[in-house]
């Protein structure tokens, strides 16, 4: 899984009955929850408008290491997913979290919050049951689809990401693996064993031991941790574990469907040998009808109360877990304005009393009112490509002043309604500058 997997097409979520999600607009980045751990379809970046943003920039930035390292717990959310996320938020690095059915639904407040700080969310089954998921194909679907639901109704998206309990070997023949990518979804087994679930009480020493031993000549690390059921000890570890990675100069990243599959090979158990393969009726009816649900690209659309603003699928895209658009361009499809400051390195944008000032090199939104001499600077997700600025576009919408909005995911489109309407807004005279 190489870095460009990030700027690779992702597949965009068409969900096959609407969905429907409400937002609060007073944390940074809740607009994660709209966006989806599935990838959008091939979207060319052309012929786009934006800031221009100078080259130096870019130049400035430290180059980025080749070794990635990508750390992936199973098996929760449990007990000890909270301390898992508060050390991942001090040591600011991400994850990627393979959650059980059964548990997302009875704590779907840490699904959220998994979400709300960057971490990507895989499918890990319903209930880890190994006599039910490898008996025959139709009951591991199954479980894929109620554990898609819950997810899907909690957070409002779909994971494509997936992950068998006990991983594929032993457990998967082709089948598996040919129906699951027929069906749009990406299994994940892992490079890297921290041996924690070997044993009960398996010690931390050892969890970090395993954990930083990486095959020679392996560049991109998948290291496997839990986060539920008895595994403090994997909370004392990690600490040791990010710090080792850190020092050996790996870039931490999350997984996404789009990037290059780790796979054990196939070996199914003796016992799994003899169970039947599902029929081409039920492979129709289910599989080949389930990928459409990533793979077609949908507009967006934004109502405002008085106006709606419509993006093409080729005018915004996905970064990780985030919804991105082009700055300029967004910004006039709005009816605002924004102008670039070539010695401070920061675009502004007026709109309506709100001003924006946005930071690329630091990565920040700095938020006022036209006659307020003091702002509100947050950090926000953005991105300078061939000289366009790419922004968050929740991140950009709470810094214009909306307080709440609602995420429907409908079969031709996505629409987003701020509530109140901006209409309702207390708001001064339209400025702009030419």
């Amino acid at each position: 899984m190489a870095q460009e997997s990030h700027e690779m097409m992702q597949r965009n979520g068409q969900l096959m009955e609407q969905q429907t999600s409400t937002r609060s607009c007073g944390k940074v980045r809740m607009w994660m929850c709209l966006s989806i751990w599935f990838t959008l379809a091939t979207l060319l970046l052309t012929d786009m408008f934006g800031a221009s943003v100078p080259s130096a920039a870019a130049a400035g930035k430290s180059k980025t290491s080749d070794k990635v390292v990508y750390l992936s717990f199973d098996d929760g959310p449990g007990k000890h997913t909270s301390e898992v996320l508060n050390i991942l938020r001090d040591e600011d690095v991400p994850a990627t979290f393979y959650v059980l059915g059964e548990h997302a639904e009875r704590m779907p407040g840490m699904i959220k919050r998994i979400v709300s700080e960057g971490h990507a969310l895989g499918n890990h089954t319903y209930n880890h049951e190994y006599n039910e998921l490898y008996r025959n194909f139709e009951t591991f679907w199954q479980q894929i689809k109620r554990t898609e639901d819950i997810i899907n109704n909690i957070v409002g998206f779909r994971p494509a990401l997936v992950r068998a309990p006990g991983g594929t070997y032993g457990h998967f023949d082709h089948t598996y693996f040919d129906l699951l990518k027929k069906g749009g979804y990406a299994v994940m087994d892992w490079n890297v064993d921290s041996g924690d679930s070997k044993r009960r009480n398996v010690p931390a020493s050892a969890i970090v031991a395993r954990a930083t031993d990486v095959p020679a000549g392996m560049s991109s690390a998948v290291v496997l941790m839990h986060d539920g059921g008895a595994h403090a000890e994997t909370v004392k570890a990690l600490p040791d574990i990010i710090q080792y990675y850190k020092q050996q100069g790996y870039r931490f990243e999350v997984m996404q469907a789009s990037d290059k599959p780790v796979h054990f090979q196939v070996k199914p158990a003796v016992k799994y040998k003899v169970r039947q393969s599902p029929s081409a009726s039920w492979i129709a009816k289910h599989v080949n009808t389930n990928a459409a649900q990533w793979i077609v690209a949908k507009p967006l659309k934004i109502e405002l109360g008085y106006m709606t603003v419509e993006l093409k699928p080729n005018e915004y895209r996905f970064k990780d877990q985030t919804i991105m658009v082009p700055l300029r361009s967004y910004m006039n499809k709005l009816g605002g304005s924004i102008s670039w400051d070539q010695t401070s390195g920061t675009a502004t944008t007026w709109w309506k009393d709100r001003i924006v000032q946005i930071n690329p090199a630091m990565g920040t939104l700095t938020s006022k009112r036209l006659h307020n001499q003091d702002g509100l600077t947050v950090q926000a997700v953005m991105e300078s490509r061939e000289g366009t600025i790419w922004v968050s576009a929740g991140d950009l919408i709470e810094q214009l002043g909306a307080k709440q909005y609602t995420v429907q995911s409908k079969d031709s489109e996505w629409v987003i309604t701020v509530e109140p309407p901006w209409t309702s807004m207390e708001h001064g005279h339209f400025y702009s500058i030419i």
